[in-house]
């Protein structure tokens, strides 16, 4: 079974930084990419981030040139790199790990910005 953890998020000011890790564990192979998704308030679970296990790295044209993100193999952890921070920005973010023919969720961690 594969579990992946988030930490990171909380309330941050506008124009700050907060960056998030999702940790995998568990029995997993084959990983095509991981990725980090957000779902605000009444709308839709939308794609933030994506990076392939080649390192490739695709991005929401909302958080482009704000946002990065990684992944450290050695340990099954990505990370995204949130900076200047939006109101908007403000969601459940959920780390996603697509591999062999699955994919696994995290539980979801909370970013607010707000003054």
């Amino acid at each position: 079974q594969v579990q992946l953890v988030e930490s990171g998020g909380g309330l941050v000011q506008p124009g700050g930084s907060l960056r998030l890790s999702c940790a995998a564990s568990g029995t997993f192979f084959s990983i095509k990419y991981m990725g980090w998704y957000r779902q605000a308030r009444g709308k839709q679970r939308e794609l933030v981030a994506r990076i392939t296990i080649g390192g490739s790295t695709n991005y929401a044209d909302s958080v482009k040139g704000r946002f990065t993100i990684s992944r450290d193999g050695t340990k099954n952890t990505m990370y995204l790199q949130m900076n200047s921070l939006k109101p908007e920005d403000t969601a459940v973010y959920y780390c996603n790990l697509n591999w062999f023919i699955n994919e696994s969720w995290g539980q979801g961690t909370q970013v607010t910005v707000s003054s």
